[in-house]
């Protein structure tokens, strides 16, 4: 329970009102009960606070809180960061234990740091090092060697590979996988594959091969401050570690290849696929579903839309979109004249009757 005091001053945002109400949990404006904070951020929630039960609500700046019947109001002068604040407040957690599980695994020689919560079936492998105030989920597995920072949080079935290196406050959501092997191969002799890629074109008759591996002997290093989704795939290195910057966050389903580089606070967006050796610069933001092919770069501050597949370098700042990845105007002038592609041809046809005749 909290109080609008605290909340206010934990988000250092104006509060009116009754300040000592008490607060249990949030709600959206057209469900809230008392005992519930309305997150109500912008006009267009008005009637569906009415339409609810709130005593207290998040509202917008200028609100004329007294005229929704609230008993107290916090003004949220930039919305999303004051929902940040109040979901952290009011997060309630998995409600794992605190403490080893009797049924986890802990190697002898791994090392755990004050607090550390191991759960139900998790193992921790021979070498492995965890940070202070970590809380490692059940069905966990944190491979030998393994070093994870302070205040990390693994959710269930989290796998983290050998001799990975992360940082502090790593957070992990259900099923992601650190440390697979890298997906590198090679033929005997020149594939078709690479005949293709080389001339683009068909490759006239093939020799059937065989895949070797190549296999992966480096790692993966990881930032502080990093999130991974569920599913989120990050695989080692050949030679060098494939490497997270601070502060990056991976959604869902993201997946990122051997030898890969992402910088500071990049956002990969659900279903992001990075191939191996891309080197990604800082604060670049990946929409959902985008591709980026191997061994190129994309510079700081980069933009791609969703569903963008890169297939060359991208200059720092530069926003894009489409297939290929283009400036998001090309794409917008490319799509207009598609959209004119049938009238065009109707034209086309109506000229070549007139000069036929």
């Amino acid at each position: 329970m909290f109080t609008i005091r605290q909340i206010a001053e934990s988000l250092g945002a104006e509060a009116q009102g009754d300040l000592d109400l008490q607060i249990a949990g949030a709600a959206e404006p057209q469900d809230a009960e008392a005992g519930q904070i309305a997150m109500a951020m912008a006009p267009k929630y008005a009637e569906g606070l009415k339409a609810g039960n709130a005593q207290a609500a998040v509202l917008w700046e200028g609100a004329d809180w007294k005229s929704f019947g609230l008993k107290a109001a916090i003004f949220a002068p930039r919305p999303r960061m004051t929902m940040s604040g109040v979901t952290a407040m009011l997060d309630r957690g998995q409600g794992f234990p605190s403490g080893i599980h009797p049924s986890a695994v802990v190697d002898p020689s791994a090392e755990l740091g004050e607090g550390v919560s191991v759960g139900p079936l998790t193992v921790v492998a021979a070498g492995a090092k965890i940070g202070a105030g970590s809380v490692i989920g059940p069905h966990c597995y944190i491979g030998a060697d393994a070093v994870i920072g302070t205040e990390a949080q693994l959710r269930e079935m989290v796998s983290i590979g050998a001799r990975a290196t992360i940082g502090d406050r790593f957070r992990a959501q259900p099923g992601a996988r650190v440390g697979g092997d890298g997906f590198s191969y090679v033929t005997p002799e020149v594939s078709g594959a690479e005949n293709a890629r080389k001339t683009l074109g068909d490759q006239g008759e093939a020799k059937a091969q065989s895949w070797v591996r190549i296999h992966s002997l480096g790692a993966v290093t990881i930032g502080d401050d990093v999130e991974l989704g569920s599913n989120c795939t990050i695989d080692n290195g050949t030679i060098r570690d494939t490497v997270i910057g601070h502060g990056s966050k991976l959604d869902n389903l993201v997946h990122v290849g051997h030898n890969t580089r992402v910088g500071n606070d990049c956002l990969l967006c659900g279903q992001t696929g990075v191939s191996g050796s891309v080197d990604i610069g800082n604060n670049v933001v990946l929409g959902g579903q985008t591709g980026v092919v191997d061994n190129i770069f994309i510079g700081d501050g980069v933009i791609a839309g969703g569903g963008t597949k890169i297939l060359s370098n991208v200059p720092a700042g530069r926003v894009i979109m489409g297939y290929p990845g283009v400036k998001m105007e090309t794409h917008t002038e490319m799509y207009k004249a598609q959209r004119r592609l049938p009238r065009l041809m109707r034209d086309i046809e109506l000229l070549k009757k007139a000069v036929f005749k």
